[in-house]
């Protein structure tokens, strides 16, 4: 005879990814503990028992899509020749990614909590944090490309690394917004267009 009272054994790695496309599509705070747990095919208290609360599921959430989504926008920095094909490979990875059939469009560190509240202000720091991350890993890819000489000495590489941040960021809300892939990709070219005047000699344009 079963025992009662046993809770239902689930895939917690299977329920954390259900769960991150929950908040991927609406948000920290739109997304209630009833959209959670019916996506993840539990009930609340095995939700606490598993993760301990909608904030530590949240922050769980997060690394599994960085582990995850992450990994196919930012894989070609690290595995790209140069520092333009880098750049390139971001922007038109984001393309993609953002628009993918069967996921929720944009990014979910981007979108998912943009406005302070009372309840998600960690939430929020952690995404700032985040943010800045992804600025600083551009950064440091670009300083390769003036060790190799393809970037100016000169050149401002923390305003470069944070306009392909915000172009990407755009991206997103223009993914939001319906953008298809192909329209995605042609702010990327447009973005990339800037690439030489951006490494050049800023002093020498003057």
């Amino acid at each position: 005879m079963a025992e009662r009272g046993r809770p239902r054994a689930f895939d917690k790695g299977a329920a954390l990814a259900r769960a991150m496309e929950v908040f991927w599509d609406k948000g920290y705070e739109g997304a209630s503990m009833t959209d959670l747990t019916s996506a993840m095919g539990i009930a609340s208290p095995s939700l606490y028992a598993a993760f301990g609360s909608k904030e530590a599921l949240f922050q769980e959430a997060l690394d599994y899509y960085r582990n995850t989504e992450g990994r196919e926008i930012w894989g070609g920095l690290s595995e790209s020749g140069t520092a333009f094909e880098a750049i390139q490979s971001y922007l038109m990875q984001t393309a993609r990614a953002f628009t993918r059939r069967g996921k929720p469009p944009g990014c979910l560190v981007v979108l998912s909590a943009l406005h302070p509240a009372e309840h998600s202000n960690t939430v929020r720091q952690r995404l700032i944090e985040m943010r800045l991350q992804n600025a600083e890993r551009i950064k440091q890819r670009l300083m390769q490309g003036v060790t190799t000489g393809e970037i100016s000495s000169k050149a401002d590489l923390s305003a470069i690394a944070k306009y392909y941040v915000t172009v990407q960021q755009g991206m997103s809300i223009q993914a939001r917004d319906g953008a298809t892939r192909r329209e995605l990709e042609t702010i990327a070219h447009a973005a990339l267009a800037a690439w030489p005047l951006l490494i050049g000699d800023a002093a020498s344009s003057k």
